[in-house]
C-alpha cells in the first residue's frame, strides 16, 4: 500500500524544472524592464492559454468560443472600474465571478451531442455575446470601446505606469497563483477522474464517476481563469473593446496550444511566450505577411511533431 500511495503521489511533487520556469519567469521582471508590456501581454495569453487547456487537454472539450469568457472578464472588470469602484483587486474578483457565473450556466450546453455539436455551441455563445457588446453601446461602448476606465494605484501604492511594470508584476502574480491552483486541480483526484473521461466517457461513467458533475465543474474554474485573463487586459490596458470577445482570440489561444501541447498545463505558458515571439518579430520583420510565416511555421510543426502535439502525455512518461 505505502508503494501506491508513494506512485500516486509522484506526479504532483514538484520538478526542479518548474521551480527553475518560475524563477525565471519572476526575475523576467527584474532582467527585462523595457520590455514589460509585451511580457504583460505573454502572461495574459499564457494564463488564458492554460484556462482553454483545462477543459481541452484535461477533458476534451473543444471550444472555439473560449473567448466569450475572456471578454465577459474584460467587460466586467472595465465596468466595474467605471460605475462601482477602481479597485484593480476588488474589479478582479468580480470580473472571475461574472466569467465563473457565465461559465456555470454555458457548461449545461456542452453536456450532449458530438464534439461537433460542442464545437458550433461554443462558437455560437461567443458571436452571441459579441453582438450583445456591439449592440448594447450605451453600457459597452459598442465599437468605440469603453471609454473613461480608471485603475485606482494596486494595493493603493503602485501606479499603472505607461512603461507596464506595475502591470507586468500584477499579472505576474495573479499568473502564478492561478497556475498553482491549476496544477493542485489536475493532479488531484478530480483530475484524473477528468482524464479518465477525457480518454473514454462511457467507460468512466460505468464505473460510476459523474461525468456531467466533473464536466460543469472543469468548465466553470476554466472560465474563471480565462475571466482573469480578461480582466487583467481591461485593467492594465484601462481599455475594453469588441476585441476581447472577437473570433481570432480564440483561434489565437488555440493556436497557442497547437504551438505548445495539450495535456500539461504548461504547454500554454511555453506556446503563449513563442506565439507572441513570433507575432513581434515577424511583425517587425514583414508587417504586411507576418501571418503567412506564421501559417508556414504552424504547418511545419505539425508535421514534424504531430504525435507529440495530439498526445504530448505520451512523450511526459517515458
Amino acid at each position: 500500500m505505502t508503494s501506491v500511495a508513494a506512485s500516486l503521489r509522484a506526479p504532483a511533487r514538484w520538478r526542479w524544472w518548474e521551480g527553475a520556469l518560475f524563477a525565471v519567469v519572476l526575475a523576467s521582471w527584474w532582467l527585462l524592464p523595457r520590455h514589460a508590456l509585451l511580457l504583460n501581454e505573454m502572461a495574459i495569453l499564457a494564463l488564458f492559454a492554460v484556462s482553454l487547456d483545462l477543459v481541452l487537454g484535461y477533458a476534451g472539450i473543444v471550444s472555439l468560443g473560449h473567448a466569450a469568457f475572456f471578454g465577459a472578464g474584460a467587460y466586467a472588470a472595465a465596468l466595474f472600474a467605471k460605475h462601482v469602484m477602481p479597485d484593480p483587486l476588488v474589479g478582479l474578483v468580480a470580473a472571475v465571478a461574472v466569467a465563473a457565473l457565465l461559465g456555470a450556466l454555458c457548461s449545461l450546453l456542452i453536456l450532449r451531442g458530438s464534439d461537433l455539436t460542442r464545437l458550433m455551441v461554443t462558437l455560437g455563445v461567443a458571436s452571441v455575446l459579441y453582438e450583445l457588446a456591439n449592440k448594447l453601446d450605451d453600457i459597452t461602448g459598442g465599437a468605440d470601446g469603453l471609454q473613461g476606465v480608471t485603475i485606482a494605484p494596486l494595493l493603493g501604492r503602485y501606479e499603472f505606469d505607461l512603461a507596464g511594470r506595475t502591470a507586468y508584476a500584477y499579472t505576474l502574480v495573479v499568473g502564478v497563483v492561478a497556475m498553482g491552483l491549476a496544477r493542485r486541480l489536475v493532479q488531484s483526484p478530480f483530475g484524473v477522474s477528468l482524464q479518465a473521461l477525457r480518454d473514454n466517457r462511457l467507460r468512466a461513467a460505468s464505473i460510476g464517476l459523474s461525468v456531467n458533475a466533473r464536466l460543469i465543474a472543469v468548465y466553470t474554474v476554466a472560465a474563471a481563469m480565462a475571466g482573469a485573463a480578461g480582466a487583467l487586459l481591461a485593467q492594465t490596458s484601462g481599455f475594453a473593446s469588441l476585441d476581447v470577445l472577437a473570433f481570432h482570440r480564440s483561434a489565437d489561444v488555440l493556436l497557442v496550444l497547437v504551438i505548445g501541447g495539450t495535456g500539461y498545463l504548461y504547454g500554454g505558458i511555453f506556446g503563449a511566450i513563442a506565439f507572441k515571439l513570433l507575432n513581434d518579430v515577424i511583425s517587425a520583420w514583414t508587417p504586411q505577411y507576418w501571418t503567412f510565416w506564421l501559417g508556414l511555421f504552424l504547418v511545419v510543426l505539425v508535421l514534424v511533431g504531430r504525435d507529440r502535439l495530439i498526445r504530448p502525455w505520451t512523450w511526459r512518461k517515458k
